[in-house]
């Protein structure tokens, strides 16, 4: 009976051995899946920021050009047009991708970067549309909400 005993104890010891083998070989294996899956997690999170990051530059970009061929468009305004003048044609384009740049804004953007891009939008379109008092300059008039939209954009693009 005793070295019966003996051989269940060196089977049980070994038994316990490869069970506690295979626990610890679960635990390091479930560790790294999930060390792995952490940082795909966070590898992912970082390629989707730098892809936003990236588009609200490239938003940023469209709307200070086409805002730039609205002002142009301003400061030559004729003083008068009609429909069918070529200033008002080319001014009736860079004003309809205006608009939509700023909507996209909205879209990408926290609230008050659309916000001043909207005041500077709607004063950028009063100036084209109904012009200035004579002496005033088109580029003083738009320059607070110009500055204002570009510094929050700034502030928002770090």
């Amino acid at each position: 009976m005793g070295g019966m005993s003996g051989q269940v104890w060196v089977s049980l010891i070994s038994l316990g051995g490869v069970v506690l083998g295979g626990a610890l070989s679960f635990l390091v294996q479930f560790t790294t899946q999930r060390s792995a899956e952490r940082t795909e997690r966070w590898r992912q999170q970082v390629e989707l920021s730098e892809t936003r990051r990236a588009e609200r530059l490239a938003l940023l970009e469209r709307f200070v050009e086409v805002a730039a061929e609205a002002e142009r468009a301003a400061f030559t305004r004729p003083g008068d047009w009609d429909e069918a003048t070529p200033w008002f044609v080319t001014t009736q384009d860079a004003m309809n991708r205006l608009w939509v740049v700023e909507r996209l804004i909205r879209i990408q953007f926290p609230l008050p970067v659309h916000d001043a891009a909207r005041a500077y939008f709607l004063d950028l379109n009063r100036t084209v549309w109904e012009g200035l008092p004579e002496g005033e300059s088109v580029r003083d008039h738009l320059e607070d909400n110009r500055l204002a939209f570009l510094d929050a954009a700034r502030a928002v693009m770090g």
